[in-house]
């Protein structure tokens, strides 16, 4: 009888313990998981958001060794509602970007900033920055390159 009690008091301690960890304080936000698709597949794509960027390529050509660079890739909500861009991952540490937290109307235009640091870098660099938004895809990717050079 002692050993059956062990047991229980054990196995009521890792379930407590299991349900103490699932818990999740933190909200998503709909916005995060709007999805136009339905099950059924009607879908009235007219009515979303579109991101139309300029161009999603810039070379910035021959640049210093250790230059820090800048380019504004500019876009338009090209959609009939409002643009939310939720993040813009670059795939390397030296890339960086930044873009507009506020809701993009339709019609608006508007930049995302993306920073290149050439340090410890040499030769032909191609990188690319993932922008996550509402729109549909909601996946644009953007591409920098430059020939870094080394300094004299």
């Amino acid at each position: 009888m002692f050993m059956n009690n062990k047991v229980i008091i054990t196995i009521s301690f890792f379930l407590l313990v299991l349900c103490v960890s699932c818990k999740n304080d933190k909200k998503v936000s709909g916005a995060l998981i709007q999805n136009p698709i339905t099950a059924s597949g009607e879908t009235d794509m007219s009515k979303l958001p579109k991101i139309e960027f300029v161009k999603t390529t810039h070379d910035f050509g021959d640049v210093s060794q250790g230059e820090s660079i800048r380019y504004s890739f500019k876009f338009k909500n090209e959609g009939k509602s409002d643009l939310l861009i939720f993040s813009a991952k670059a795939g390397c540490g030296c890339t960086v970007a930044s873009f507009p937290k506020e809701p993009i109307k339709p019609g608006e235009e508007n930049y995302i900033d993306i920073t290149f640091d050439s340090k410890g870098m040499y030769g032909f660099q191609n990188k690319s920055v993932s922008i996550i938004s509402n729109a549909q895809p909601n996946t644009a990717i953007l591409y920098i390159k430059a020939n870094v050079k080394k300094g004299r």
